[in-house]
């Protein structure tokens, strides 16, 4: 049993779906994102559920490590590698963004111009995958190097990291190769180098059996359509309800 905790949003809040990863199905929902609301919810399944469950996939939440460990100490925990390089491609657009104000404070008109043409509609081209890029993103990517170099790098590295997870073929290694990709980016990711330090045990689980949140996203949409459809759900059961019979009629 493959067993997560990503959120859908609410009327004012998140709410945290729980997901069977092998049967593709919501088995879960918890109105309150907190420790205690979720650890009453699945205390609520029973030790005889809670011990049979082999894997926890996680976003990088600390309270979500935090109930696995406690509640399900036999599961391996692993962090959902596209939360991991969402930490990275949400810093190197960090970057962009902070190169472009710092242009726009360039007093040379000519200079300024130059570099604000060569970032724009540079967003995607940086932070799609490199080998679906088209000649005309390619060519982009040559024109920000010229002005900025340094979101070059930073590309680089996080097509680096992208292709550790697509081909290595065990937790060793992988680790071998995060290690290795370490040594280059706390100068272009301090904030990524921190995270991915703190959580390289829950990472490297990623290489034994690849699981990720993949269908996670289609599952969100889902939810999504399932709120519109009833102009919102200010009853949480009742959302909670329709959630569960969507399932199970498709199942």
């Amino acid at each position: 049993m493959f067993f997560l905790s990503p959120s859908v949003k609410g009327q004012k809040n998140y709410y945290v779906v729980l997901v069977d990863l092998e049967k593709r199905k919501v088995i879960g929902l918890v109105e309150q994102r907190t420790k205690k609301g979720i650890t009453e919810y699945l205390e609520a399944w029973g030790e005889e559920v809670l011990s049979k469950i082999q894997e926890v996939s996680i976003d990088l939440c600390k309270t979500y490590k935090s109930i696995a460990e406690e509640l399900m100490p036999q599961a391996e925990i692993v962090a959902d590698r596209f939360h991991v390089m969402k930490q990275v491609t949400d810093e190197l657009d960090s970057a962009r963004r902070k190169i472009k104000r710092e242009t726009e404070k360039i007093k040379s008109k000519s200079k300024r111009e130059k570099i604000l043409e060569g970032l724009k509609k540079s967003k995607y081209v940086l932070l799609k995958n490199e080998k679906n890029l088209n000649e005309a993103e390619q060519d982009k990517l040559k024109e920000v190097e010229k002005i900025a170099p340094s979101l070059t790098k930073m590309h680089a590295l996080k097509e680096e990291l992208r292709n550790i997870f697509e081909s290595s073929k065990d937790w060793s290694e992988g680790l071998l190769e995060i290690a290795d990709w370490l040594k280059d980016v706390s100068k272009y990711f301090p904030k990524s180098f921190g995270t991915i330090k703190r959580w390289i045990g829950e990472i490297i689980a990623y290489f034994d059996e690849g699981t990720t949140q993949g269908i996670v996203e289609g599952i969100n949409n889902k939810l999504k359509l399932i709120k519109r459809r009833a102009f919102g759900f200010r009853n949480f059961d009742n959302f909670q309800l329709r959630s569960f019979l969507t399932w199970d009629f498709a199942s």
